[in-house]
């Protein structure tokens, strides 16, 4: 008999081999995301000496902000194109940290391990959110935080996501919205009784842009999602994808004010009991 195959055994590894890919071209926008780093790590409470994860690092601005502090840092990531980048900020900063390819629903880490576990905008792209929480648990220590930062369904970056959603076709497994990720509700009912002392906040991340036109056209060549959105409906369908870009404008022009794209997220921090 012929041994079952990974992907027999898994159906979410073609999944994610397209995830892999599709945001290997991430390191343009990552710049955006530096000051929003800092206000995770400061929201986590991370201090010098502890032990932390990052879950879903990508060029890693939550890494070496934390690294900075003096704590001892691991940056996990999907993609090996963007740990490359990250080690080369690294690299600059002149700062060590840990960098390994790895998948968030199966942390290569012993339980307990850490001292702080955070994400930004990374663990909520797994498409099992309770495996990947769990995970993000059981690494933890009794004791120690997981914090995240988010995309709420509501605000501009959840309504750009659901949007794009419409327009992809139905994916071969079944995947929560990413933007679930951003309802408080949702959050506390993930996270479970393993945890106490939940708090969330409200923060913005801002965005220079000309134009909403601008924006876009950035978003279609580094955003993983998007991209693949934009590759598939160029060859299959371009009326679809001229609409999809004039609904993508009106939506983003809501946000739009003075050269700036204003990009609203939660912050979520919790103690592992």
């Amino acid at each position: 008999m012929n041994p079952v195959s990974e992907t027999a055994q898994d159906p979410f590894v073609k999944f994610k081999e397209a995830q892999r890919e599709s945001w290997s071209r991430f390191a343009p926008l990552a710049m955006f995301t530096t000051p929003p780093a800092a206000k995770l790590v400061r929201h986590a409470k991370i201090k010098s000496g502890q032990r932390v994860l990052d879950v879903g690092c990508g060029t890693g601005p939550v890494s070496i902000t934390a690294a900075r502090l003096g704590a001892k840092v691991t940056g996990l990531d999907l993609t090996p194109e963007l740990l490359e980048h990250a080690r080369e900020n690294a690299r600059v900063a002149e700062v060590e940290v840990e960098w390994r390819e790895g998948d968030a629903e199966a942390l290569p880490f012993e339980d307990a391990t850490f001292d702080v576990v955070v994400s930004q905008f990374g663990h909520i792209f797994a498409p099992r959110p309770e495996v990947a929480v769990a995970e993000m648990l059981r690494v933890l220590k009794p004791g120690g935080t997981i914090a995240f930062s988010t995309w709420p369904p509501e605000l501009c970056i959840g309504r750009l996501m659901m949007l794009s959603a419409r327009y992809m076709p139905k994916p071969p497994v079944e995947v929560p919205p990413p933007t679930l990720w951003g309802d408080p509700n949702i959050v506390r009912e993930r996270l479970g009784s393993g945890v106490e002392d939940i708090l969330f906040q409200r923060r913005e991340m801002i965005v220079p842009s000309l134009s909403p036109q601008q924006y876009r056209g950035v978003t279609e060549q580094t955003a993983g999602p998007v991209r693949k959105l934009v590759e598939m409906l160029s060859e299959k369908d371009p009326a679809a994808l001229e609409k999809f870009r004039r609904e993508s404008d009106a939506l983003l022009l809501e946000y739009t004010e003075d050269n700036l794209v204003r990009q609203g997220y939660l912050l979520t921090r919790a103690t592992k009991i």
